[in-house]
């Protein structure tokens, strides 16, 4: 059967990608939106896979999620950039303006806002404590500038590694002070922050959970297995916890809002993602 002219078509790219759960969130969303005819696929691609995928994609494409390592790829793909995006120096999404014409936006920092407002409980402050320094980590501090944030006490493994992150604080105009995570002391740096974001690898941060508890809101990026030894002691000290699952959901709502033009379901797409993921966690709106 041909498909109707009403039919849309939009993915997510990256690699690995089997286990994404972002078909969950879009599907979920054209459902409850009534778009019977969409569809919303997985494709395994490298970062130069990425720029031939887009290249070969026909006019029923509205957009693609792009997840590493495809990030930087997907900026340089865009003849339009979102000033976040550019700020980050990577996009997560692509949105499909015309023939051969994609605009670029990161919304990994609505990812990180959202989880903070709606699971960490941030109402406001003026000093972040960030402990990484990858994609995510520059994502994390755009989203400090949007929450009124001032600062950023970047802790990091290799002071080295953190130009990048560096960058995207002068860009988004947040004072940052790089510090060697071997050299800091962790609870006073906790207690002394507003919210304390951590992107550091699975067990990475594993060894420093009872100092990091000292903090009143995080977000741990990292959400399987569950809990984290950072979550538990959070969260047995009293603290509020975001997490990545509370991100991935976030990022969502602006990229089938992107693509599709309409306000997210918002919580259809919570429901969906809770049931996919056994109830482990609430994913407050």
């Amino acid at each position: 059967m041909a498909p109707s002219e009403s039919a849309r078509r939009a993915a997510v790219v990256g690699s690995p990608i089997e286990h994404s759960l972002s078909p969950v969130l879009h599907g979920a969303a054209y459902r409850e939106l009534g778009l019977v005819d969409w569809s919303y696929e997985r494709f395994e691609r490298d970062a130069d896979g990425l720029a031939e995928l887009v290249g070969s994609l026909g006019p029923e494409w509205v957009g693609l999620s792009v997840t590493m390592p495809g990030k930087r790829a997907a900026l340089r793909l865009a003849a339009e950039v979102s000033e976040r995006a550019a700020a980050v120096g990577v996009a997560n999404t692509l949105i499909r303006r015309g023939p051969g014409e994609w605009a670029a936006d990161c919304t990994d920092v609505d990812g990180v806002t959202g989880a903070l407002r709606a699971a960490g409980g941030f109402t406001g402050g003026d000093r972040a404590l960030l402990l990484g320094a990858g994609g995510t980590a520059a994502a994390a501090v755009a989203a400090f500038a949007e929450l009124g944030l001032t600062e950023v006490e970047l802790v990091v493994r290799e002071p080295s590694r953190a130009r990048d992150v560096v960058r995207t604080a002068e860009r988004v105009g947040l004072r940052v002070e790089v510090r060697r995570l071997e050299a800091v002391d962790l609870a006073a740096s906790a207690a002394a922050a507003d919210v304390l974001v951590s992107t550091l690898p699975g067990g990475a941060a594993d060894v420093h959970a009872p100092a990091l508890a000292r903090a009143s809101c995080a977000l741990d990026v990292i959400y399987h297995p569950w809990p984290t030894p950072l979550a538990a002691a959070v969260e047995a000290a009293g603290g509020r916890l975001a997490t990545g699952l509370d991100m991935l959901l976030h990022q969502a709502f602006g990229q089938v809002e992107a693509f599709t033009g309409r306000p997210a379901p918002r919580a259809a797409m919570r429901d969906a993602l809770v049931a996919a993921t056994g109830g482990e966690l609430a994913l407050p709106l």
